[in-house]
Order: C-alpha cells, then structure tokens, then sequence
C-alpha cells in the first residue's frame, strides 16, 4: 500500500497522556508523539511539519521510525524483528513490511502489514488505556511454504533527547530491585535475563527521564516488558538524532520455529509517561493494573506463613497452637508452607511428590485444616510444582522428564532440577496432583514458588525455555479454572519473578525472601515502582531476621509490613504478651487502613535527608505515611518533612497511629506536634513541612492525615 495523504494520522488520549501515531503507509506505524496530552485540530499537518531534513552523508530520504525499525526502513540500530528462512535464500532476513489494512477504535489502532517476498506478515496493536499507559501488541506470522526461525521480536518506542538519563533495577536473592542510573549515551543499554524468569537481577521497568528526575519531579518515560520468562528491555540512541526504549522475550538459537501457518505473539510492551516524575509513572501503571479483569477486589486477607516459624519441623501440636495464637491476634488466612509432603525434611528430596507425608500427617492434613478453619481463617499451602529433586519417587519414575538435554544434568541449584511441564505427561501429572490437592482440602490459597534458574532448558531437541513458561501459565489458568476461588501468590524464591505475566495468572507476588524491614523498606518502595501495594506479600519476621541476623524493633516491623498485601512469617509462641497485644492491634489497624492503602495513590518523597525514607499513600479523603530512619545522619537536626501528594486546598488533621507503637523517646524532645492532633491546610503540610522526628536507625512513625474539609 503506498503512502496515502487521506489517512489521517492517529491521535490517542487518555489520562492527560497522548500518542499520535502516522499510519498514512507503505511503512509501518511511526510514533510521531508520546507524551503529554496535546490537542490536534489538524494531525496532518503536524505531521508533516515533523519530518525532519537530510543530513549530508546519510539517507537521500528521510526514513521512518516505526515500532518495529530495521535495516529496510534505514534504523541503523539493533533491528526490531530479527530471524531467517531456511531454504528462503535469505529472504525473512531483513522484512520490509508494506501496510495491507489499518483498523481504528477510540483508543487503539491495529495494523496489518506484510513482506510477500520474505513470506511473513505481521499484526501490530498500539493502545492507549484510561490511565494513559500504551499497550504494544505484536504478532508476526509464517505466510511461507516454509519453516522460519524467529531471534527476536522487540518492539520500541522513540523518546526525544531531553530524555538522557536511565534508571533500572538490579539486585540478589534478599535484596531485589535495587536502583542504578547511568546516561542514554550513543549504544545499547539491554537489560537482558537468560535464567528462565525475570530474577532477582532483573528490571521491571527501565525509565528514560529528563536529567535529575526523582519521585516527585521530572518527565520520564518507563516500559515493562510483560514476560515471565527470559527477556530484555533495552534502550538505544543512535547519532541519527533518535533514541527509542522497548524490549520484549529473549529467545535462544532454533527456540521459536515457525511452520507455515503459524504465528508468534510477543509479550505485550507496557510503556508509560509523567511529568511528575517516578510517583506519576507509578500512578498509571497502578491504575492501569488494578483496571485489569482478574485484579484482586475482595479485602487482601492477612495472612500468616508456617516457613519463619517452624521451618521444615512440621509437628500437628506444634502448628495448631501456632493458628490459636494467629487466630487471636487477627490472622485471616493460615498458609502452611514446605516440609508437608512425603519425604521432605529439608531441601534436598522430595520436589515433584505431591502427596500428603504419612509419616508426619498419618491423617493427612485434615486435623490442621480443621482446626485451622475452626478459628475462622481461610487455609493455603505451599508448592513448588515446576521443580523435581532427584532424590524423589517422580524422578526415580520419570528421569526423562527433566528439562534438560537427556543425559546431561544441568549443575545443581538449591539440590534441585527443573521439570519439563511442556512434555504433556508431565504437566498432565503435576496439574493432576495439584488439583487432588485443592479439591481434598478445599484450598483457599496456593503460594506457587519457583526456586531455582531455568538453566540449559532443553525440550523435545531444542530450547526450551519459552516453552516452559507458557506451560506454566497454561497450568494456572487451567487450574484456577477448575478452581475459580482459589487464589495463588507467585514466589520465585523471592521476587525473582514478578512481572505483569505472571500476574495475569496469580494474584499476588512475594517480593522477597528477606523479611529484615531494613531491607524490606528499599524492596517494597521501587517494587511499587510497577506493583500497586495490594499485590505485594509483605510480613513481619520475627525480632531477629533469619537471613541477615539483624535484630529490630516490634515497631519498625509492623510499620514496614503495613503498606502491602500484610501478613505475619513469625513463630508467635516464642511471642511476648505484651507483643501479641501490640499485633492484635496492627491487625485491627490493618483491616481499618487496607481500603485505602490497596486503592490509593502511592507516593515518596525525594528529600528528606541522609538515611531516611517517607513515603505514603493518598486517598479521597484520607493518607497515610511512614517516616522511618534507616542509618544515622551527620544532621544534627534532620531536614522537614514536607508530604508529597496531598491537596494544597484542603485541611488536614494529622495524628500518629500509636497501635504499632509510641513515638520513640530515645532521650531526646520530640517536636511537639507529635505529642498531639494537629490540623493545618494542605499547602503548609507539603511546601512548609513539619519538624522530622528525631529517630534511630531502625525506628519508624506511622502518621494519618484526615481532611477535615
């Protein structure tokens, strides 16, 4: 289809977000906008005022930029969509797409294009949802006689050179998503996984943003690749005056074959912009998130797990008095976790043998669910149906159906393997065994962990990691459709996968293994980057953290826990009345506050001084925030606070929730305003401030502010 001037470019807006798109052909859709809102009476004309001169040296013609660039429309850099024909003398090599249709609806616009000579079609959705996030849909098709092998299929986004500075995120196993910044230079920043999962190591989101953006300020521009398999977001500047963001499921040599026929469709793109900085990109994202069918809309239930509190020492006695104690502080929802099937003593046997351990549950685990209902609480139990230890009767039954190359074990990880869901007898008989198991005991909950990388997959001859993921997710969608109540948080020994595929099949994420609050307040605060607080695990471990040793305060740890999906991971009979009573109220308190903590606008501020963080999260007429002091400061008197998100013209009655404790003393005069309720205009609240508390390393208060009208 030649390039036609009667078809009017399209302009999407939504949320104060616009995206104006040339669809006008023989090229590929070209984003000429994305960014704020802009009304175009005439988009055209825009248009065409915004293509630019030739340079000397370069193409005689301007060339295109479209969402899926490559060496046919003169992108000089990685190209988009990657891969050969064998037997096609080369041609699917470089695919030079001509329009065939363009489709329109108020908020998306759908292209069909293809490349008849390379025997490949490609379908391209752009969409703009409510909340100003753009959807990029992909799909590229085999229209050949012939097998074509696909390497990459990576849709990108163009961002204009003011945006020159790139945070992702990096991390370990108890110490996920930790920041790091560095300058959109000329090159290829990719942020590339290859374990099988997203890991610890990797990025959900990588933001483009004008030089210094923070929380609260700045215009960036963010994507998250919606894969919860192997992946890479990336961001490259060319010296052609273009810089582009995008990404999409990193696929080894031979791993998607197309037959004639047949198609590919990549993770969805999820891309947004503020220019109210990191708080703004997080304010689409999460209403974006929450408007999707599947989000979670009942109360997150507090929830306590077994694993910090007995470990593998599963005792009836010992685990039904541990449920009175969680039923009396509060505890909705009881989740027994590793250590309950045959053989499992510690971490070296058993995975793969879903079956209830008569040794240990000679009636299975009916007494404990019983009673554990009894006291009112929903009951959950944990799994980790896609890994296999050698020692365990599946292995010692099916050796072949580990993925991996027959003969060859990958090198261990945790004592364990990865088993080959998509070799259907397998996930035949993992989804068997899970569905005996809920259907028996009536599952509220299924905390599905994944302990291990996805190394040197090998399924049916190839690799198999792409695979292996989609039979995962098909096996939860099976499994919840069998089972519509039935809830699953997604642990990958922590949060080493916590992206929006996983979460389109689950309905919560535990972000770390890590329950030390010190560490949890970093975790949660940039997972929250992407994740609204409802989808987030977040529980008190007891005094002394079991992976870092550190000791804290009842108080820092109820604070921390509060702004999540709250539970408890704590063997409360080695409690303290005086402690349980202080967790029966966090409860109360949390049942009051989760309305607004799982529905309102999460906010940080980007100043408050050496060692410190606050943060909050804004509703109607309601907020909450938590000032917490992580390491001592060389201020002697620390910096205001002044709290992000509230409105300038209303009043505020602001007050401290003494139920997760007491202003700490520490010797010194608190500011005075601590001491009482105090009602002042929103505009002092956060362009005045208010004195800091003066606390230590590990201590935090809990403030709510009330608008009185």
């Amino acid at each position: 289809m030649p390039t036609d001037p009667n078809i009017v470019p399209v302009l999407l807006r939504a949320g104060g977000a616009a995206v104006l798109l040339d669809v006008a052909g023989p090229d590929l859709p070209r984003v000429v906008h994305w960014g704020a809102d802009v009304d175009l009476p005439d988009p055209a004309r825009v248009v065409a005022a915004l293509a630019p001169g030739v340079p000397f040296g370069t193409l005689d013609v301007p060339w295109p930029l479209t969402v899926l660039p490559g060496a046919a429309d003169g992108w000089p850099g990685r190209p988009a969509v990657r891969g050969h024909g064998p037997g096609r003398a080369g041609a699917g090599a470089f695919p030079r797409w001509v329009v065939t249709s363009v489709s329109r609806s108020p908020s998306s616009v759908t292209v069909l294009a293809s490349d008849d000579a390379a025997g490949l079609g490609v379908t391209v959705e752009v969409a703009l949802t409510p909340s100003g996030v753009v959807l990029v849909d992909t799909e590229l098709h085999n229209d050949g006689d012939s097998r074509y092998v696909l390497d990459a299929l990576t849709p990108l986004l163009p961002v204009p050179a003011r945006a020159i500075e790139l945070l992702d995120l990096a991390g370990r196993w108890c110490r996920e998503q930790s920041p790091q910044r560095s300058t959109l230079h000329v090159g290829i920043r990719a942020r590339e996984s290859w374990r099988g999962r997203p890991g610890h190591d990797g990025t959900p989101l990588l933001v483009a943003g004008t030089p210094g953006f923070g929380f609260g300020h700045g215009e960036v521009w963010g994507v998250h690749v919606a894969c919860s398999g192997n992946s890479v977001h990336l961001a490259e500047r060319v010296p052609e005056g273009a810089a582009v963001l995008g990404g999409g499921e990193v696929v080894a040599s031979s791993e998607i074959v197309l037959e004639p026929g047949s198609g590919y469709r990549a993770p969805t793109l999820v891309a947004a912009w503020s220019d109210a900085g990191l708080d703004g990109l997080s304010a689409r994202l999460h209403s974006h998130v929450r408007a999707r069918p599947n989000h979670p809309t009942d109360p997150r239930p507090l929830t306590l797990n077994t694993w910090e509190a007995v470990f593998f020492d599963h005792d009836l006695t010992r685990l039904t008095a541990l449920a009175d104690r969680a039923g009396a502080v509060g505890v909705e929802r009881f989740v027994l976790d590793d250590g309950w099937f045959a053989g499992r003593r510690d971490d070296t046997s058993a995975l793969g043998d879903w079956t209830v351990d008569p040794a240990v549950w000679p009636s299975g685990l009916h007494p404990l669910v019983d009673h554990v209902r009894g006291l009112g609480m929903q009951f959950g139990l944990w799994v980790e149906p896609e890994m296999i230890s050698l020692d365990s009767d599946l292995a010692r039954a099916h050796p072949d159906w580990l993925l991996a190359e027959p003969g060859r074990l990958p090198r261990p990880q945790r004592q364990q393997y990865v088993l080959d869901l998509a070799r259907p007898e397998a996930f035949a008989h993992v989804l068997g065994a899970l569905d005996a198991l809920v259907t028996e005991y009536a599952l509220d909950a299924l905390k599905w962990d994944h302990n291990r990388d996805v190394a040197e997959p090998v399924h049916a001859g190839a690799p198999g990691a792409h695979a292996h993921t989609a039979a995962v997710h098909r096996m939860l969608d099976e499994l919840r459709r069998r089972h519509p109540d039935l809830e699953i948080e997604s642990c990958a020994s922590g949060g080493g996968r916590a992206d929006l595929a996983i979460l389109s099949h689950t309905d919560r994420i535990w972000a770390s293994d890590t329950t030390d609050p010190l560490e949890r307040q970093a975790i949660q605060r940039w997972t929250g980057l992407l994740l609204p607080p409802e989808l987030v695990g977040a529980h008190v471990g007891a005094p002394m953290s079991w992976t870092t040793g550190r000791v804290h305060d009842l108080t820092f740890r109820l604070v921390t826990s509060l702004f999540g999906h709250a539970g408890i991971e704590w063997d409360l009979a080695s409690a303290s009345p005086a402690e349980l009573d202080r967790l029966r109220l966090w409860a109360a308190l949390y049942r009051e506050l989760r309305g607004l903590l799982h529905s309102g606008v999460t906010v940080r501020a980007d100043h408050v001084g050496e060692g410190a963080l606050l943060h909050g999260v804004i509703g109607a007429d309601d907020a909450v925030f938590t000032y917490a002091r992580l390491t001592t400061t060389v201020d002697v008197i620390p910096a205001r606070l002044l709290l992000p998100g509230l409105d300038p013209a209303r009043r505020y009655r602001l007050r401290v929730r003494t139920e997760v404790g007491e202003v700490p003393v520490n010797g010194v005069a608190q500011p005075a305003w601590l001491a009482e309720e105090l009602e002042l205009p929103g505009s002092a609240l956060t362009r005045i401030g208010l004195p800091a508390p003066l606390l230590s390393p590990g201590q935090a208060v809990l403030l709510q502010a009330t608008a009185t009208q």
